[in-house]
């Protein structure tokens, strides 16, 4: 595999993201679905994710020795895994909550760890690394712990953050409750000790952050004042120097504090959306990082507060569908989900996008749940209003012809476009139509439909005419295309078999393809005409060739614990899967 593009975080509105950073300061972490990315924080581009667990990741962190992240979840189980080797072998796995995992800590030898969170007994453990015995009791709190932190020197000692309103001061090890800090009158979203472990503060909902001793956990004062914030507050970190710290708020700003004064330096104005509220971030070495509730992940310019100097953007829910464009010499990859995008300006899709191809008027189609088909423009990148066509009924699939053809193959429909314009609809089919294909000829159109046909049109001047030939597969037609040389049909179904036709020889079976073990969803052609790639609810990517059923190249979990929701190759050795894992991956093939 050559490239992970990797998703954004998975954000909820008023809910802190804890963003984990790399001791060595190289790479930082978050979570989205079930999945850890790891990223490069010089070029996030280079990503790598862990895929292990069965249940939504909520927090990851690193050992402070670099070679181990800890990573907990929605079921309260935790997983210790290894950073060094690619496979990211599993070292312990432990349950010690029976609810979600909200933050992970580690002791500064990288011998123990406190978690916090949800559960009915305890809403807290910490345990030491290799057996998960138990070092302490971290109890004091009525509600659930968000945040937990530990001080990285000796004595050690831990604090707890709760819904209660409360935190809560630890002296050990064996870790035993001091005492209780009640100062704010919301929930604490986010306690974190100074790295030099001299102090540590506490943010909450009540948009106060306070300042206590590291040691002995007395009160040293507040942050700006009465209050920190105008809105809740989700995220501190401090500078490696611990003489300042990053906060982030349902305000919409990132503050830059200056601890030892209690004042602000700088505040970050981080747009006026809902969409923009802060609920996390990170320093790590000279990177300011935050997150908005959009999920994009910015990187702050002390310099100049009221633009970063980067916005990293993408998915962070579940990617449908996938295409791929040539400009230039350049290849441009696209990616299907829900409204906005980022490399397009406008109002897109109000809801998930199924379906999306590119036609020879440089225009990428788009067919999605709301109802229309959307021609964008790719030269212009903006989602136009003119060219949206309303559909009926909802649209499954979208096929796009030479010529300015597309077809929609819709709930019970059929329709035909030229230039953007409806110009035949078929309805009355006496079948369910599941999707459909224009013969790059221009001439003939094949839909796929849930009675386990092919049926085959001819489109005769702006109309299409049934041919009143079809052909039986073994299942649902789930997709279908044509070789980019009009000589083969190719299909799948939800009986897990692919079948190529010859279209020359009146549409004749060529051969049947079998080694998916659950329906195949996506297929694509090579540019070669000879191969095509299949992929499905099993998590696998099969490329097989035509005329030889027995040769196939497997690719076996292309993405873990997600089903493939769409494949397109760049070129005819270069496969794009997505999944809904929300990632992009770019894969060699060699025959």
């Amino acid at each position: 595999m050559e490239h992970v593009f990797a998703s954004l975080p998975q954000m909820e509105r008023g809910v802190a993201k804890v963003l984990g950073g790399d001791p060595k300061g190289n790479n930082f972490l978050y979570t989205n679905g079930k999945c850890v990315i790891i990223r490069n924080i010089e070029n996030p581009a280079i990503a790598d994710i862990y895929t292990e667990h069965a249940h939504p990741v909520v927090v990851a962190k690193y050992s402070p020795s670099g070679f181990y992240i800890a990573s907990g979840d929605a079921s309260g189980k935790i997983r210790i895994w290894d950073t060094t080797q690619k496979e990211h072998l599993l070292k312990y796995e432990y349950t010690p909550l029976s609810g979600k995992i909200k933050d992970i800590a580690w002791t500064e030898d990288s011998k123990r760890i406190a978690v916090a969170g949800d559960g009915r007994e305890k809403f807290a453990s910490v345990f030491l690394w290799d057996t998960g015995s138990s070092v302490g009791e971290l109890s004091g709190h009525s509600k659930l712990i968000n945040s937990v932190d530990i001080r990285q020197q000796r004595p050690f000692r831990i604090v707890t953050g709760s819904d209660d309103t409360t935190a809560s001061f630890f002296e050990g090890p064996p870790f035993k409750f001091k005492c209780t800090l009640s100062q704010h009158s919301q929930f604490v979203n986010c306690v974190r000790f100074s790295p030099d472990g001299s102090r540590f503060a506490t943010g909450s909902a009540d948009g106060q952050i306070f300042i206590y001793d590291g040691k002995t956990g007395d009160l040293i004062g507040s942050l700006g004042g009465e209050k920190a914030h105008k809105g809740g507050i989700y995220a501190v970190s401090w500078s490696p120097d611990s003489s300042q710290m990053i906060s982030a708020s349902g305000d919409k700003t990132v503050k830059l504090w200056d601890v030892g004064a209690t004042t602000a330096v700088t505040t970050f104005n981080m747009g006026t959306d809902v969409a923009d509220q802060q609920l996390g971030c990170l320093w790590q070495k000279d990177h300011l990082l935050s997150i908005s509730l959009s999920g994009y992940i910015n990187y702050l310019d002390k310099n100049s507060p009221d633009r970063p100097l980067r916005t990293i953007k993408g998915h962070s829910k579940s990617i449908q569908c996938l295409t791929v464009h040539k400009n230039d010499g350049r290849t441009y990859i696209y990616s299907g989900k829900t409204g906005q995008n980022d490399s397009f300006s406008g109002k897109g899709h109000t809801n998930q996008v199924s379906k999306m191809v590119t036609d020879d008027a440089n225009d990428l189609v788009t067919c999605s749940m709301d109802d229309t088909l959307r021609f964008t423009n790719l030269g212009k990148q903006e989602y136009s209003a003119s060219d949206v066509v309303k559909m009926d009924s909802q649209p499954k699939s979208v096929s796009t012809a030479a010529g300015g053809l597309s077809l929609a193959v819709c709930i019970g429909q059929i329709i035909l476009l030229k230039d953007k314009k409806k110009v035949f609809t078929l309805d009355n089919l006496g079948y369910e139509p599941e999707v459909g294909a224009i013969h790059p000829g221009g001439t003939t159109v094949a839909v796929g439909g849930a009675d386990e046909k092919i049926h085959l049109y001819s489109i005769q001047g702006n109309t299409l005419k049934d041919n009143g030939q079809t052909m039986a597969v073994k299942g649902v037609v789930t997709d279908l295309a044509y070789s980019h040389d009009g000589a083969y049909l190719a299909a799948v179904d939800d009986k897990k078999v692919a079948t190529v036709f010859t279209v020359a020889d009146g549409y004749s079976v060529k051969d049947e393809f079998y080694g998916h073990h659950a329906k195949p969803v996506t297929l694509a052609w090579s540019p070669d005409n000879e191969h095509f790639a299949t992929g499905g609810m099993d998590m696998m990517v099969y490329v097989w060739t035509v005329g030889d059923s027995d040769k196939r190249i497997k690719i076996p979990d292309s993405h873990k614990l997600h089903h493939v929701s769409s494949l397109v190759w760049i070129d005819e050795n270069t496969l794009v899967t997505t999944s809904h894992d929300a990632s992009v991956k770019q894969w060699t093939i060699t025959y």
